[in-house]
């Protein structure tokens, strides 16, 4: 969902999206939480996080895959402690999702100030 929001709020901001402990699919409820408010991630699919493409970023931003996610000297990492929607009804999903959402406001507006969205 977060790199749902981050691609939808355009910018300079570049967005990959991948996991310690990825699924084999995209959460359905998170894809219709998304489609609700205008964003498709319905073409996303789950990849595992390297540390090829951390070498690349600037910024990881991780949620709450503590010891697991692996390290980069120069990658600054931030942790947003988000609930975790998987196996949870619809109405704990968009609550999660809106949570995100005014996460990536925020980083949004730091790291790319004038950024649309």
């Amino acid at each position: 969902m977060a790199a749902g929001l981050l691609k939808a709020a355009g910018g300079r901001i570049e967005v990959r999206s991948a996991g310690t402990a990825p699924g084999e699919r995209v959460n359905p409820l998170a894809v219709q939480a998304m489609q609700e408010i205008g964003i498709d991630i319905s073409d996303a699919s789950p990849s595992r996080l390297t540390t090829d493409e951390l070498a690349t970023a600037d910024v990881c931003i991780t949620m709450g895959c503590g010891d697991t996610c692996p390290l980069v000297p120069g990658t600054e990492y931030r942790d947003w402690a988000v609930d975790d929607p998987s196996g949870q009804p619809i109405e704990v999903v968009r609550r999660v999702r809106d949570d995100i959402a005014e996460r990536v406001r925020e980083l949004v507006a730091e790291l790319a100030p004038g950024s649309t969205g």
